[in-house]
């Protein structure tokens, strides 16, 4: 009897060191290779340093010369898999960090090492040993992938999905081969552990990763290691939905202004070092808040009569364009002058400042380019055999040749559920004659089977010429799932598929939206 008490803290010890190993808490010191080194004096391997990146590790390594590393994570699919990174500094200690690793798995990581004079001089491979994935990440499987047309990057997921536990929201990023490799979880974070950042990360321009909380309403910028840089607190608004970078650094975030009565019709400008509004557009006064032309499944649409839901700057004549998902998209000046408004015609009166917003409206013409003036057409109710309006929208962005892409969800389409489809469609928009031309579009020919009716992206890249059309709520013969799905412009082609199934879907969402980028920058 006298033996329980010793034999219980023995194994208590024994239950914490495992508990440990599998949340990736131990912090190693390691000793050096002994193969073929004799560069490496010593290194420590810290896993998920900053406790919100599992994938990721530090590496604290001296060596016994000046050397620069090439660190190479080497893939289980090839050469194609493996993440390599070079570092500039030259010096005998190092902080590295390590990015890309594979989960439940001992992952192989080879330190490449050359003089200054750029030549290689030795190189060596280290183990590091990784958990496996939270429950809450989802099956991924890869439905087609031609290497030689698919636009290089990794698939970043704005996730959604669970597995019982709603909060917080987990995105993570998957490679060509359907691997997660890297993914923030912020289940323990003191702070983000009831995260909903709404349209989830975007890329900076430094290569982080910007986003909001809407549950707190700040605006966070984290690095792929999961470190926190910045953090910027609205004061006075609510945040939802997105938040954008312009070229000079401010960012653009759609807001609700507290102290309205209307939600989600106003953008603010942050300036970005200073922390401080320095610009407002406010839709209650460019647009008309009284038109609740478009149903929705918005409970109170006169409060949330327009619904921003995506954001996109154009430098070239500092304008924005704002998708609203009860109206449509409207270019606005940076004083909040209305330059057009990409919607069906019905409807519309004056705006907050008295001014007649049908004479912003965009004419639709034909293949020809010929006015369609039928007014069935015009006011949405049917469509022409060259053109249709885009539905509840997300995503507009403009395109290099000047040319307008958003996502067309198709919700209430023609003011009917009768067709259930998603588009990725492109306009050509003349500001001067407000005019508009659909020139390209992909998605009908899916029906239900790739129809989001929320939610959901599109994005372009102009290396490939190809279209990034990515779906993130269908629901399809009682399933949910969202698709990536990469399409050449010019054959129609698909390039690559991916669908993304999770455990349990959020409000039948699996993911607000997927982007493609390098692991380390735009």
């Amino acid at each position: 009897m006298k033996r329980r008490p010793f034999l219980l803290a023995i194994l208590t010890c024994l239950l914490c060191f495992f508990s440990c190993q599998k949340d990736n808490d131990l912090t190693p010191t390691v000793e050096p290779p002994t193969a073929n080194s004799s560069i490496i004096e010593s290194f420590r391997i810290t896993n998920n340093p900053n406790g919100v990146a599992p994938l990721t590790a530090l590496l604290q390594l001296e060596t016994n010369q000046e050397v620069v590393i090439q660190m190479r994570v080497i893939g289980l699919n090839g050469a194609a898999s493996d993440v390599i990174r070079d570092f500039s500094e030259v010096g005998t200690s190092f902080r590295l960090p390590v990015i890309g690793l594979y989960p439940e798995h001992n992952n192989q990581v080879e330190l490449t090492f050359f003089n200054g004079s750029g030549t290689k001089i030795g190189s060596e491979t280290i183990s590091i040993q990784t958990t496996r994935l939270i429950a809450d990440l989802p099956q991924i499987s890869i439905d087609k992938y031609n290497t030689d047309a698919t636009t290089p990057g990794w698939n970043l997921v704005n996730y959604f999905g669970h597995n019982g536990n709603i909060f917080p929201q987990r995105p993570f990023m998957f490679d060509e081969f359907g691997d997660i490799r890297w993914y923030f979880d912020f289940s323990r974070h003191p702070n983000l552990n009831n995260l909903f950042f709404d349209n989830g990360m975007n890329r900076l321009q430094n290569g982080n990763f910007i986003f909001g909380d809407k549950n707190a309403n700040t605006i966070y910028e984290l690095n792929l290691m999961g470190e926190f840089v910045n953090q910027w607190n609205l004061v006075g608004y609510g945040f939802h939905h997105t938040v954008i970078e312009k070229q000079d650094g401010n960012l653009l975030i759609t807001v609700n202004d507290l102290s309205k009565e209307t939600v989600e019709d106003v953008i603010i400008e942050l300036g970005r070092q200073t922390k401080s509004v320095t610009n407002t557009w406010d839709l209650n006064e460019s647009l008309d808040n009284g038109r609740t032309t478009w149903d929705s499944d918005i409970t109170d649409i006169q409060k949330d009569w327009f619904h921003a839901n995506s954001l996109y700057h154009d430098p070239q004549d500092n304008t924005i364009l704002v998708s609203g998902r009860t109206q449509g998209v409207v270019k606005l000046t940076e004083t909040n002058e209305v330059i057009w408004m990409l919607a069906p015609h019905k409807d519309w009166e004056q705006n907050g400042n008295g001014e007649d917003l049908t004479s912003f409206l965009l004419q639709p013409i034909d293949a020809n380019d010929q006015p369609i003036t039928d007014p069935q057409v015009l006011n949405g109710t049917t469509n022409h055999p060259d053109f249709e309006w885009a539905w509840y929208q997300h995503a507009a962005i403009y395109l290099p040749n000047g040319n307008l892409l958003l996502f067309d969800n198709g919700e209430n389409r023609n003011y009917s559920q009768a067709e259930k489809y998603s588009r990725a469609v492109e306009y050509e928009i003349d500001d001067t004659n407000k005019t508009i031309k659909q020139v390209w579009t992909y998605g009908k020919e899916r029906g239900a089977s790739a129809y989001s009716r929320i939610v959901s992206r599109v994005e372009y890249h102009e290396s490939t010429d190809n279209v990034l059309f990515t779906p993130g709520a269908i629901l399809f013969e009682g399933q949910n799932y969202g698709k990536v799905i990469e399409i050449d412009r010019q054959s129609d082609e698909v390039v690559f598929e991916a669908t993304i199934t999770p455990p349990q879907a959020n409000f039948n969402i699996t993911f607000h939206n997927v982007q493609r980028m390098p692991l380390f920058g735009n």
